[in-house]
C-alpha cells in the first residue's frame, strides 16, 4: 500500500490558518489586482473631479479635461503611460490593507452580531458599516497621497506655470515661481505636506470619507443578497456539490456589477466633496497662495485684487454650497461615467479575484487536512500491527 502523499508547505500553512487570516491575504490580493487594472481610470475619474476646484476667486478658466475619452487624449499627450498610471504607489500601498482590514473586520464582525441578530440584512449593513470605517481610518493619509499624485499635472510644472508670467520685452518682471506642491513620487509628497503643512494634511476628507460609508452599506448587503440569490451561497463560499461551476461564476460577476451599480449612482456626490477637500492644498507663508485659495491676483489695470480669506472649502457643508453656488448642481456628479467604468471593473475584478482565492485557499486547506488524516490512519496501523 503507497504512503499517503506529503503535506506541502503551503497546505500545512492553510490547516493551521484562521478564517480571519484568509480574509485578510484573498482581500489585500483582490484589491491588489482591481488598483493595477483601473489605475488609469482612476487617474481620468479624479481629474474630472478636481479641475473645478482648481478655478480660482474671480476667474474663470477653461476646462481642461472633458469625458472618458478627452481627459486620457490629455494626460496622454502631456504625460505619456506615466501619466496613466500617476498615484499607483499608493494604490498599491493603500489597497492591500484597504481590503486586508475590510474583509476581516466584515466577516468577525458578521460572526460576532450573528450571534445576537438573526436578520442577515441587518448584520451585513451593520457590518459593512464597521469594517468601512476601520479601513477608512487606517489607510486615509495613502488615499490624500494618492489623490494628490493624481490630480497635478505637469502642464503646471515650474517652467510653464507663474502667477507673475514674464513678459517679452520686460526684463525686470517678476521671476517665475516654482510650484512647491509638485509632487515627484509617494515619499516626496509625504514630506512636503508633512513638512509644509502638517500632519492633519494626511487626514483631510476624513469626514466625507466616513459619510462615504453609505457606499460600503449599499454595496455589500446588495451583493451579500445578490449572490445568494444567484448561486445560493454566501460571500466566499465554494459552490456546492455539483453545481455548475460557469453558473456559479456568472452569478458572482452578475451581483458584483448590479451592486456596484446601485451603491456608486446613489453615493456618488460625497466622492467629489471628499476629493476637493483632498487636493486643496494650504499657502506656505512667504509663498504665493496655492490654486483655489486666493493669492494677489492681477486685476483690472493691473491692480492687485486681495486674496480670499481662508481656504476657499471648509467642511462638507460649505463645500457643498461652494459648489452648488458656483458650479451647479452637476459638479456633484462631475466625472460619474468615468466613476462607473472604473468602479463596476474594479469592484468585479475585487469580487472575482477573492471568490477565486477564497475558494483556491479552501480547497488547500481541505486537501492539507485529508492528508494529515491519511498519515494519522496510516501511523494507527502501523502501531495496531506492531503491538
Amino acid at each position: 500500500m503507497p504512503h499517503p502523499a506529503r503535506v506541502t508547505f503551503g497546505e500545512q500553512w492553510a490547516v493551521n490558518a484562521s478564517d480571519s487570516q484568509f480574509n485578510a491575504l484573498a482581500g489585500a490580493i483582490g484589491g491588489f489586482t482591481s488598483g493595477i487594472v483601473t489605475c488609469p481610470l482612476d487617474v481620468i475619474k479624479t481629474k474630472l473631479q478636481a479641475q473645478g476646484g482648481f478655478a480660482t476667486h474671480g476667474t474663470s478658466r477653461p476646462r481642461v479635461y472633458k469625458g472618458l475619452i478627452g481627459t486620457a487624449r490629455v494626460i496622454w499627450r502631456e504625460e505619456g503611460l506615466r501619466g496613466m498610471y500617476r498615484g499607483l504607489g499608493p494604490i498599491i500601498m493603500g489597497y492591500l490593507p484597504t481590503w486586508a482590514v475590510w474583509f476581516t473586520v466584515y466577516n468577525r464582525t458578521k460572526k460576532f452580531l450573528g450571534e445576537y441578530q438573526k436578520n442577515s440584512f441587518v448584520v451585513n449593513f451593520w457590518s459593512s458599516i464597521i469594517a468601512g470605517a476601520s479601513s477608512t481610518i487606517v489607510t486615509n493619509p495613502i488615499w490624500v497621497i494618492k489623490t494628490r499624485l493624481m490630480s497635478q499635472s505637469t502642464s503646471h510644472d515650474r517652467t510653464r506655470f507663474s502667477l507673475f508670467p514674464k513678459g517679452s520685452n520686460t526684463p525686470t518682471s517678476r521671476p517665475t515661481l516654482h510650484q512647491p506642491w509638485h509632487y515627484k513620487s509617494t515619499w516626496d509628497a509625504a514630506r512636503k505636506m508633512y513638512t509644509t503643512e502638517g500632519i492633519l494634511s494626511f487626514y483631510s476628507g476624513l469626514t466625507p470619507a466616513l459619510l462615504g460609508l453609505s457606499h460600503v452599506a449599499v454595496q455589500f448587503p446588495a451583493y451579500e443578497f445578490l449572490k445568494v440569490k444567484f448561486t445560493g451561497r454566501p460571500m466566499g463560499a465554494a459552490p456546492a456539490a455539483g453545481q455548475d461551476d460557469k453558473a456559479h461564476w456568472f452569478g458572482i460577476l452578475s451581483a458584483s456589477i448590479m451592486s456596484k451599480i446601485l451603491a456608486s449612482s446613489a453615493t456618488y456626490p460625497h466622492e467629489v466633496i471628499r476629493t476637493r477637500l483632498q487636493t486643496q492644498r494650504r499657502p506656505i507663508p512667504g509663498r504665493e497662495y496655492m490654486e483655489g485659495l486666493g493669492g494677489v491676483q492681477p486685476g483690472v489695470n493691473g491692480a492687485a485684487q486681495q486674496p480670499q480669506a481662508g481656504p476657499k472649502y471648509r467642511g462638507i457643508v460649505q463645500t457643498a454650497r461652494t459648489m452648488l453656488r458656483e458650479e451647479g448642481w452637476r459638479a456633484f456628479y462631475a466625472g460619474l461615467g468615468t466613476n462607473m467604468m472604473r468602479a463596476v471593473p474594479a469592484a468585479t475584478v475585487t469580487m472575482l479575484t477573492y471568490e477565486y482565492v477564497m475558494r483556491q485557499l479552501n480547497h488547500v486547506r481541505a486537501s492539507g487536512r485529508r492528508k494529515l488524516q491519511l498519515q494519522q490512519e496510516r501511523g494507527s496501523e502501523s502501531e495496531f500491527s506492531g503491538t
